[in-house]
């Protein structure tokens, strides 16, 4: 992304789009006071995230035994409610499903390309579902401190090895056939990424034609095989990123709140929750909606208006489709594919 003398100023940047993600399949419900457990409380948790000022919500389920649900119909049955009681909100489904073991102790690992590629067929279907780019390791606690996990399962050493241990399987056999079913369904795909690897991946798709649609991101710095949190790999990240595409930071407990103050100030967009996060100073619990609220005051004296439903959904490009590999690369801003005895370096007209 190209930032010019203006390109700091509040004024001239997008309206910020808070993503949260409220239901943090990875804890028990005894982890936290803010675990949503019944299908009607996790339906208020997303009213009450809408009210605090989010415009996003990322939707894992859990079973009535508070474990995250693993079950298709748990997952329209939460659609059909969240449409009728957020009917503004994007609905963003985590393309993990859900990655939380089915018993203490157990290893907790994705599941198999069919049941995820599954997601495509939800009824109603969910605006995005985010997908992984390259199988990576997805170790959530090299990033965290005894302070963070204290009070938590994480503290039982089985579950501790369970997170550690966790690899995402994302190879291209999974995701080229997962973004055809996703934009087959008309659900856009959310891309993971974790490196700037993961990046230059997804640019080859969109150049050879398997992918032509809104470039919509997430640069993941939670560590353990994804980013790291050096404000320096940040800004190569954003820096690489094509000015068409639209990108949000996330990162994992105390460090989302000084990664998404960044994020505001240079223009992109953040994710919060307890998904990610139980904290707000150390040794002080926060909930979503209170890590929204604080996102929101960031905002405010920074100069940055937060946006509104409508505003996302128009950032996100949720209704725009590109018809071919060329259209594609035009509208994110990348240059275009070389032609044949076409010499130097390429831009776009």
């Amino acid at each position: 992304m190209h930032y010019l003398d203006d390109s700091l100023l509040p004024e001239n940047q997008e309206k910020l789009v808070i993503q949260v993600a409220p239901y943090g399949p990875e804890f028990l419900p005894g982890d936290s006071d803010d675990i949503p457990v019944t299908m009607d409380e996790q339906i208020q948790k997303a009213v009450d995230c809408y009210n605090a000022g989010a415009q996003e919500l990322h939707v894992h389920v859990r079973e009535e035994d508070g474990r995250g649900s693993k079950r298709l119909e748990m997952f329209n049955e939460m659609l059909a409610r969240l449409r009728e009681a957020v009917p503004e909100m994007i609905l963003q489904v985590g393309g993990s499903i859900s990655f939380a073991p089915p018993k203490d102790g157990e290893a907790a690992k994705w599941l198999p390309h069919d049941t995820r590629h599954m997601l495509a067929t939800l009824d109603p279907a969910p605006d995005q579902v985010t997908i992984a780019i390259n199988t990576n390791q997805m170790n959530l606690v090299e990033l965290m401190t005894d302070d963070d996990i204290a009070g938590t399962s994480f503290q039982d050493p089985a579950i501790y090895k369970a997170y550690r241990d966790m690899t995402v399987e994302a190879g291209p056999d999974f995701y080229l056939e997962h973004l055809r079913r996703l934009t087959d369904a008309g659900i856009q795909p959310h891309f993971m990424l974790g490196n700037l690897a993961q990046l230059e991946t997804v640019e080859r798709l969109i150049r050879r034609g398997h992918y032509t649609g809104p470039l919509v991101l997430n640069y993941v710095a939670i560590g353990g095989g994804a980013a790291g949190v050096h404000p320096a790999d940040l800004i190569e990240f954003i820096r690489r990123t094509p000015d068409g595409a639209v990108l949000t930071i996330e990162s994992i407990m105390r460090h989302v709140i000084p990664m998404c103050t960044i994020a505001i100030a240079l223009g992109q967009h953040v994710r919060v929750g307890i998904e990610d996060n139980l904290w707000g100073r150390k040794g002080e619990r926060r909930t979503s909606v209170e890590q929204i609220e604080q996102m929101v005051r960031i905002a405010g004296e920074l100069g940055r208006e937060v946006a509104t439903c409508k505003d996302a959904r128009e950032i996100y490009k949720l209704d725009e489709t590109y018809a071919d590999t060329d259209t594609a690369l035009a509208k994110l801003g990348y240059a275009p594919n070389r032609k044949p005895g076409q010499l130097g370096f390429l831009h776009h007209a």
